[in-house]
């Protein structure tokens, strides 16, 4: 028979962290639109646009989000690149939403980060760069 694939354990968590991020952003999105008060401060001291732009903006970005963890760990590669995608606009998202929530913000920014590196980390199995082997 057939050898099973052998799983990257980054990939497992990868999807797991995109799956946590897409709620994460849900939530967002869905206090922003339905209870701006929550914020720490109005509509008109965030960055750039308002909380019914950031309200539609965070619903977009975590139901996409979790469709892509979803495919992460069904081991879609168009998931993975997609989520190397989403986690940046994410992250530069927060950064302008920063004011809004900080905490919360910082917070999300680091599992972006954290679901970039899961997602372009090589297997273990993976034959090292020309650049990586020592000269001999």
């Amino acid at each position: 028979g057939r050898a099973a694939p052998v799983r990257s354990g980054w990939l497992t968590f990868a999807g797991v962290v995109a799956l946590t991020l897409g709620a994460f952003n849900l939530i967002d999105g869905l206090v922003a639109l339905f209870q701006e008060d929550y914020f720490l401060v109005g509509a008109h001291e965030i960055l750039v646009f308002d909380f019914t732009f950031w309200g539609w903006f965070w619903i977009a970005v975590g139901v996409v989000q979790i469709a892509v963890g979803i495919g992460i760990l069904a081991g879609q590669t168009w998931a993975r690149v997609v989520g190397v995608i989403l986690a940046v606009l994410a992250a530069i998202g927060q950064l302008a939403f920063l004011a809004a929530f900080p905490v919360w913000s910082v917070l999300v920014i680091v599992l972006c980060v954290l679901l970039i590196v899961a997602l372009t980390a090589p297997p273990a199995n993976a034959e090292p760069d020309r650049l990586d082997r020592p000269a001999i």
